[in-house]
């Protein structure tokens, strides 16, 4: 999921005062109510505003369990953590996201949720969902450490007059493109100065190994608990895609490769290029940005043997420590209820893990490509390299500083796999020990 440095730094001193005194780990006082403490990771202006707003609501409905609202932020908030469980001052209710998880749930520092999710907040979630936030715990025994509730899939963003120019057939979540038919409609939008598409490409990572699932792409192989790391021709694949449309066809921008996820928007809205394979979230900042006259619509991500993405979900968890892990999930249960998750989602113009709240109308009107967004949910499968121990790791270290050779066009992709496998395998190695 996304890390944000949207927040400044009176956020981060807010987050270590207000979680650093003992936090809401307490016991009550006899006549008092119980306290809980929770730090949220929301960012976005609409989505800091519908958390506020939600627990506010819970405040006054239920003068017994009283919620205080810590605002953290993404950049340091494990790093947070870690100081706060080792001082016995975490917070009940932690945002994070799934990957964060694992480490947090093998150390013994989040309760296993197993025995007291609600029946109806763990069916109205799909298993895949639950998938992405079950873990080891410190007992060596699988559990649930989160209540996933936001969810990220990758779409196109395209202009809309450069599509219909172009002749090519709209794609539909029901019919997306396949990865030919996407190559073929940025050839046929590549002209005049003017690109197909554009692959911001700062950090590669987390993108092309979510999308290599489309042809079954794992990168990681697990055998008799030994986690390897693997780049067969399921790997390549969307890999050598990506390369031929910058190198073979040169229907992607090169101006956009070493970009982050947002850099590309001003040439976009000037018809430099027609298409922008983003994350779901990206549309708040083109409904913000774009001239008026500007028109976009939002398509499906291309499929391969499969349209399957790799999901990532933000979660909240319970403190193992908190003196109060039932009125904790009293709240996470009211706080991720169907109407609140579509209210959150919006906010943050991400994908609701609640399926009840997916129906919502907010959710698939086709404003904002609303529609397709969310239909791209049923895509999403748990990404298996988030499983694994030490991928932060190998994906900092190896495979970020790799890839962008590799789309730069500084080494070939036989290079590419022997770099990941050898000097990945030696960054997993240690965390066999």
């Amino acid at each position: 999921m996304r890390i944000k440095s949207a927040l400044a730094a009176a956020a981060i001193v807010t987050l270590a005062a207000a979680c650093g005194g003992g936090g809401g780990g307490e016991p009550a006082a006899p006549g008092e109510p119980v306290k809980l403490d929770f730090l949220s990771l929301a960012w976005q202006k609409e989505s800091v505003a519908a958390n506020k707003e939600l627990v506010n609501e819970w405040n006054k409905a239920h003068p017994d369990i009283q919620v205080t609202y810590v605002q953290g932020s993404w950049d340091n908030v494990n790093d947070q953590l870690v100081t706060q469980f080792a001082g016995g001052t975490a917070p009940d209710v932690i945002h994070n996201d799934s990957p964060a998880l694992a480490g947090f749930a093998s150390d013994g520092y989040l309760l296993d949720l197993s025995a007291k999710l609600p029946a109806e907040l763990k069916s109205d979630i799909p298993q895949s969902a639950w998938d992405t936030v079950t873990f080891t715990g410190g007992e060596g025994e699988q559990g649930v450490y989160g209540v996933p509730f936001l969810q990220e899939s990758q779409v196109i963003i395209a202009n809309k007059k450069l599509l219909d120019e172009s002749g090519v057939r709209v794609p539909t979540p029901e019919e997306p493109w396949t990865w030919d038919e996407f190559s073929e409609a940025a050839k046929k939008m590549t002209k005049d100065g003017q690109y197909g598409v554009a692959w911001a490409m700062k950090s590669p990572v987390n993108k092309t190994l979510n999308l290599a699932l489309n042809f079954g792409g794992t990168f990681f192989q697990t055998t008799d608990g030994n986690t390897t790391v693997k780049v067969g021709p399921e790997e390549r694949e969307v890999l050598q895609r990506i390369h031929d449309q910058l190198y073979k066809d040169k229907s992607a921008d090169p101006a956009a490769l070493g970009q982050g996820t947002a850099d590309p928007l001003p040439a976009f809205f000037q018809g430099k290029f027609a298409m922008l394979p983003t994350g779901v979230y990206l549309r708040q900042q083109v409904v913000e940005q774009a001239p008026d006259d500007f028109e976009w619509v939002t398509l499906p991500a291309p499929k391969g043997t499969s349209a399957q993405q790799g999901a990532v979900s933000q979660t909240l968890s319970i403190a193992q420590e908190s003196e109060h892990p039932d009125e904790a999930m009293q709240f996470i249960s009211f706080f991720l209820n169907a109407a609140n998750q579509a209210k959150l989602a919006k906010g943050d113009w991400l994908l609701p893990a609640s399926q009840k709240a997916a129906a919502d109308p907010a959710m698939t009107t086709q404003e904002n490509g609303w529609d397709v967004a969310t239909a791209s949910a049923k895509n999403l499968v748990v990404a298996p390299f988030l499983k694994v121990n030490g991928y932060d790791e190998w994906r900092s270290k190896v495979a970020t500083p790799v890839l962008q050779e590799y789309f730069a066009d500084k080494i070939t992709l036989d290079e590419v796999a022997k770099r990941l496998v050898e000097e990945g395998n030696q960054v997993l190695e240690r965390y066999h020990r």
